[in-house]
């Protein structure tokens, strides 16, 4: 699975990417995570509120702080 949390470095991007490492570590993954923070390559996923969650090239989330159970809860589906 690829992870990808786009933001331009605000402190909720920084959050929820700090979400989505915890949530891999405590779910015994392997996931690539990535972020995102290129204008140019978050507006290919048409996201207007950061931070966004993108898994596997599919928006999940745009505009909010996701917790840890709510990642995992993305992540395990």
């Amino acid at each position: 699975m690829t992870i990808k949390v786009l933001g331009m470095g605000c402190p909720g991007c920084l959050r929820l990417m700090e979400n989505v490492k915890s949530a891999i570590k405590n779910q015994k993954r392997d996931d690539t995570v990535e972020k995102i923070t290129d204008i140019e390559e978050i507006m290919k996923y048409g996201v207007m509120h950061m931070p966004a969650l993108v898994i596997d090239e599919k928006v999940v989330s745009s505009g909010k702080i996701l917790s840890v159970s709510e990642v995992e809860s993305l992540i395990t589906k």
